[in-house]
């Protein structure tokens, strides 16, 4: 693993020996390769690299396995209790976590010495015996183990019973028990003097040079999304330490070694998160695509947001959601053609809820490969530390494809529902629409693209009705093959002429579903890059996505004039009509306005789109091309605008505001809505009257969002 600073650091890292029995996929190194992470500075950059098979004795595993848990427990515990040379680090017969992370030798070094840096390996237990070796120095230095050569203690580790802490030595200073030392505001002493006032400690060894020892590296969490700011009084702890109150742990080991090392955990978290991905992505072969779906994309789907991560499964839920929608939509829509809207509603919930999602993924075992806790270090299981059980559990998942399992975990139902749909957007993602449909398919949802005929009663000329190729003209010269589609679609229920068999309902079921994946796919596509958040995508989707919207561009096409319904409706339509009639249309939001919408007008824009679905012979690109100009201008991030109910209700419960709506009243025809938000000891209040409680709220969290810019509050 060779490791890149992409940041200034007094320490640099060195090169780690990943060493496993099975070599990696070269997608998997490929990926983690191209991974970098945040650390406080910086970035740290990882490139693995395949090198010869090595061979190692049982002694020499044994060594590695001492080395390398000796040194994580250090790290992560800062416990001497914790470190023992009796424990046994050979390997089981069981499968277990099991791999080595060794100190490689420099780059200079490599072609004629092992890539291993094995002193450093043979650093772990320290002997004071081993100091004989050296021919340059005398073995008189005084420590708690011993006497020892001062190059023994130039890269070391120590420990220090006085203080109960652990050190890395940087060096060997000039300094003795007798040099001065200055503490600032409470004055100067010797070191001697200073032991012997706060320790209670005689040196006795006053003329013997100080080492200079900093404090062990915290490891932390370097896959968050968000770089971790350097905390007050986490700063270097250094210290001159008397050799005579140091006991040597490791040695020799250098300080770039340790530093390095302290990367790790996180790295091998990665390593491993992608190895679960993999073992998936072998099961999605299996059942669902013989077309490659890239790991990166199995992982961001199983990665929940409370990982805090990078990347999570947010974008692709959100692409999996629609799609499954439309699928489903689409299947009922052909298979139960004497359904009308409600039924079929009602069928698509119980397909598509989380509960139902829950149990289709729990029948697959997709549970197991969920990730949906945040990095936590010093949980990290050491390989080879058998303090605790490592030993894993084989159980086969589906075919050739088998998990070791080790521990039971407990997972919200509704994140499990979320990675099903994320999985579902993975392969949306690359455009991969009919492995998406068998993984539906797979996971126990029945959908196909078979097109099956659209049977409906029919009793007269659709031109009699509906002036067919004015309507055609604003679909973007949509031509209809049966127009009497178009004029189902503009039939609302309440029209009771007999020559028309059906209203627009089934359309507009259709036509929601078929919408509302057009117009996820075209932001997905604008929008999904790092510039811009999984929320952004999220909000850009519901401001276009919305009946609101939908209405006005009906209004601004003229679509209420080509409307058959009955007197009631018409009524209603002719309302809404004297709402806008004196105000610009040339917002791209319905809720911009200040005035009430008939639902009719946002339905038939959806009814439309089923009729071009089902004529085109269920072409989801055509629907988009022929009702996009309806549309225009579709939204930007230049000019979008949160819907004021769900910008305050957000705002609230981000700052925590406290936010109240008491109990609307109607008094002649009018209701009245009155908000009130406490913030930070000021309240804002506002109430609106409005012909319905909808428009009323709509306004007044308008009207109580501008009271707050005024006053700053709105950030």
């Amino acid at each position: 693993m060779e490791l890149k600073q992409d940041f200034e650091c007094k320490v640099s890292v060195h090169d780690i020996v990943l060493a496993i029995r099975t070599e990696l996929d070269s997608e998997i190194v490929d990926t983690l390769s191209a991974t970098s992470f945040d650390v406080q500075r910086g970035k740290l950059l990882l490139n693995l690299i395949h090198i010869q098979p090595i061979q190692l004795s049982p002694e020499e595993v044994e060594n590695c396995r001492r080395f390398q848990t000796t040194l994580f427990r250090i790290l992560l515990n800062g416990d001497v209790n914790k470190l023992s040379v009796s424990d046994d680090f050979s390997l089981g017969d069981n499968p277990e976590i099991d791999y080595l992370m060794l100190p490689a030798t420099a780059k200079h070094q490599r072609p004629s010495n092992s890539i291993i840096d094995w002193d450093s390996v043979s650093s772990f237990p320290f002997s004071s015996k081993r100091t004989g070796d050296c021919k340059n120095h005398a073995c008189d230095v005084r420590i708690q183990n011993g006497l020892v050569c001062s190059c023994q203690l130039e890269n070391c580790v120590v420990y220090t019973p006085h203080t109960r802490l652990i050190y890395i030595i940087t060096r060997i200073t000039d300094w003795n028990g007798n040099s001065t030392l200055n503490r600032g505001r409470k004055g100067t002493s010797t070191y001697k003097e200073y032991y012997k006032n706060h320790h209670g400690i005689e040196l006795r060894f006053e003329y013997q040079p100080l080492l200079q020892g900093r404090s062990v590296f915290k490891v932390g969490n370097y896959l968050l999304k968000a770089r971790q700011k350097k905390k007050k009084g986490q700063n270097m702890n250094c210290a001159e330490l008397p050799p005579e109150l140091c006991s040597v742990i490791m040695s020799p080991i250098s300080v770039s070694t340790i530093y390095s090392f302290s990367f790790i955990p996180s790295i091998m978290h990665c390593l491993e998160s992608l190895l679960v991905a993999f073992n998936l992505k072998k099961m999605l072969l299996d059942n669902c695509t013989q077309n490659d779906i890239p790991i990166s994309k199995v992982l961001q789907a199983i990665t929940a947001k409370e990982c805090q991560e990078a990347y999570d499964y947010e974008y692709l839920e959100t692409l999996g959601d629609s799609f499954l929608k439309y699928v489903v939509s689409q299947q009922l829509f052909k298979t139960n053609q004497n359904d009308r809207e409600g039924a079929l509603t009602n069928e698509r919930k119980k397909i598509t809820s989380n509960v139902a999602l829950f149990n289709f993924a729990c029948s697959r075992r997709l549970q197991g490969f969920i990730r949906k806790e945040t990095f936590d270090p010093k949980q990290w299981d050491i390989p080879g530390d058998k303090s605790k059980s490592l030993l894993l559990k084989q159980e086969l998942v589906s075919g050739r494809t088998s998990a070791y399992v080790r521990r039971m975990r407990e997972i919200d139902f509704k994140i499990i529902a979320d990675v099903v749909e994320a999985l579902i957007g993975a392969f949306i993602s690359t455009e991969d629409e009919e492995a998406a449909i068998t993984f539906i398919n797979w996971i126990g949802i029945k959908v196909d693209t078979n097109i099956i005929p659209y049977e409906r009663p029919r009793s007269i000329e659709p031109e009699q009705l509906e002036h067919v190729k004015l309507l055609e003209s604003q679909l973007n010269k949509y031509s209809f093959h049966d127009p009497y589609l178009l004029v189902e679609a503009l039939t609302h229920s309440s029209c009771k002429r007999p020559e028309i068999g059906r209203c627009y309902e089934r359309l507009e079921f259709l036509g929601d579903a078929v919408l509302d994946n057009v117009m996820t796919m075209h932001f997905y596509k604008e929008y999904s890059n790092e510039k811009w958040s999984p929320k952004f995508f999220t909000i850009m989707r519901s401001i276009s996505v919305n009946n609101e919207c939908y209405a006005l561009s009906a209004i601004k096409a003229k679509l209420h004039k080509h409307i058959l319904c009955g007197s009631v409706v018409e009524n209603q339509i002719a309302a809404t009509m004297k709402g806008v009639e004196k105000l610009s249309l040339e917002s791209t939001f319905g809720w911009e306005l200040e005035t009430y919408f008939c639902p009719v007008l946002a339905d038939v824009i959806e009814s439309i789109a089923g009729a071009i679905f089902v004529d085109s012979g269920y072409k989801k690109e055509v629907v988009f091309q022929s009702i996009r100009p309806l549309l225009e201008p579709l939204v930007t991030p230049e000019t979008a605008r949160r819907h004021p109910i769900y910008e305050l209700h957000e705002l609230c419960q981000k700052r925590d505001y406290e936010m109240k709506e008491h109990p609307s009243d109607r008094v002649n025809n009018e209701t009245s809505v009155t908000i009130e938000v406490k913030a930070n000891g000021i309240t804002f209040k506002h109430t609106e009257k409005a012909s319905n409680k909808y428009t009323a709220r709509k306004v007044a969290a308008k009207e109580i969002l501008k009271q707050m810019k005024i006053c700053k509050y709105l950030g």
